[in-house]
């Protein structure tokens, strides 16, 4: 199974100039899953996130719109597969954060999947944990059997680096929120190098004071059964321009897991 993560930065930018290469890069991907955060909607009836699902023949769970002056973002999951179950949550904090769950019906049987964005300032940390608990605590209720059933999919933008205290709680490098459900974290098992998916390489940060980070992660819960789920491969991905324009301010990174 191929999944995608990629935060697509909204209308930031060269927004109109970008559309055309999101859509090449997500196509060149050949995923299953892809779970996007930063996707736009207007309250005339364009949804970036449909635009997309379309152009590739996927299925489409997102969270339901909140318009701001006309334009609504968040999270989308776009899936080969049909989904049964498609839900939104809300994360602790100001309720601009949230979760999206959709339940697939692969040819392996239920994948349930999750896609999240985290608050994103340095200083945001006890918020980001807060953002995990919750997070892994409705997940608890949506894993099924950990001895016989497919494991959980969680991706998103974290805004957090690996040795983070909010990452540390997600991978049991810390008291896990909830006893017997952590996860791996798919480029630290098999992806090479540092994997920064906010990187000074992107000349949408020139300007940017932020340092070079890995923020965005595909996560697969543990325990489960092998070796269904275990990462085979991990890449990134939009990191070269198309037509000219490197399509968001963020990487994105394409994970195998195993059937």
């Amino acid at each position: 199974m191929r999944v995608v993560t990629w935060n697509l930065w909204g209308r930031f930018g060269p927004w109109e100039h970008r559309q055309g290469g999101i859509a090449a890069v997500l196509a060149a991907t050949k995923a299953d899953v892809i779970c996007l955060q930063e996707v736009w909607s207007t309250e005339d009836g364009v949804d970036q996130a449909r635009t997309l699902s379309d152009a590739l023949g996927f299925h489409m769970a997102r969270n339901p719109d909140r318009f701001h002056r006309g334009l609504s973002v968040g999270n989308a999951i776009l899936s080969r597969w049909p989904i049964e179950v498609d839900e939104t949550r809300t994360l602790p904090g100001d309720g601009h954060r949230r979760v999206v769950r959709a339940d697939l019906r692969s040819p392996h049987g239920r994948v349930p999947v999750f896609c999240t964005h985290l608050d994103y300032r340095f200083d945001e940390g006890r918020i980001r944990q807060e953002q995990v608990g919750a997070l892994v605590t409705y997940i608890s209720g949506h894993r099924g059997d950990p001895a016989v059933d497919r494991p959980v999919v969680l991706c998103g933008d974290f805004n957090a680096v690996p040795t983070a205290d909010e990452i540390r709680l997600l991978t049991g490098e810390s008291p896990p929120p909830i006893q017997g459900l952590v996860f791996n974290d798919a480029w630290a098992a098999v992806g090479d190098g540092p994997g920064y998916t906010w990187d000074a390489t992107n000349p949408h940060l020139a300007d940017a004071y932020w340092p070079r980070r890995r923020l965005d992660y595909v996560f697969v819960s543990w325990p489960r059964p092998k070796p269904v789920g275990n990462p085979l491969a991990a890449e990134l991905i939009g990191t070269e321009p198309v037509d000219g324009v490197v399509p968001s301010d963020h990487y994105g990174v394409q994970v195998d897991l195993a059937d």
